[in-house]
């Protein structure tokens, strides 16, 4: 069947309140019956959508692929975290790396509850569980739930990082 809203003919249609549509009208259109009635009202030419079909990319592909490749190289692909500055693309340890190793070496060593470490360090919960699971720390970056391994300076060890993983899971078990 052809698409309600532009006329053409995808093999891979959509029913959206049982109205054919096709992929890249589906994308668009609202979720509330009224605004849906009313954007299918709208008619539009197929050949006018063509260049997303030709390319067949849904919103941020060419952007995830290319963050993609940044990280098989080892290459920063987000903001950098705490411990370390971007420096021309590549993480270089900063002033607040010997925080970094003090969390860890605090959680471990301490009995000490992730609330009360977040307050001696003032970070949130939240943010400090980042901190404690983060794979850079580790010379390494994890994207898109791959880990590659990168070229900057390890800030935790692996044995330190491990004993932290088990102690944490354990405390967030309890």
């Amino acid at each position: 069947m052809a698409c309600e809203k532009c006329g053409y003919k995808d093999e891979k249609e959509v029913q959206k309140f049982t109205k054919p549509l096709c992929q890249v009208c589906a994308r668009f259109a609202p979720e509330d019956k009224e605004q849906f009635n009313q954007y299918i009202s709208e008619k539009v030419d197929w050949k006018v959508l063509d260049t997303f079909r030709k390319f067949g990319q849904s919103n941020g592909n060419k952007q995830k692929q290319g963050m993609n490749e940044k990280a098989k190289q080892g290459k920063l692909v987000t903001r950098p975290p705490l411990g370390y500055n971007a420096v021309d693309g590549k993480l270089v340890p900063n002033e607040q790396a010997s925080k970094v190793h003090s969390i860890f070496k605090t959680f471990l060593d301490e009995e000490i509850s992730l609330n009360q470490l977040s307050q001696k360090f003032n970070l949130s919960i939240n943010g400090l569980k980042k901190i404690l699971k983060n794979r850079t720390y580790l010379g390494e970056i994890k994207f898109d739930n791959q880990i590659y391994k990168s070229h900057h300076e390890k800030l935790i060890s692996d044995e330190i990082f491990y004993a932290v993983q088990r102690k944490l899971k354990e405390k967030l078990r309890n």
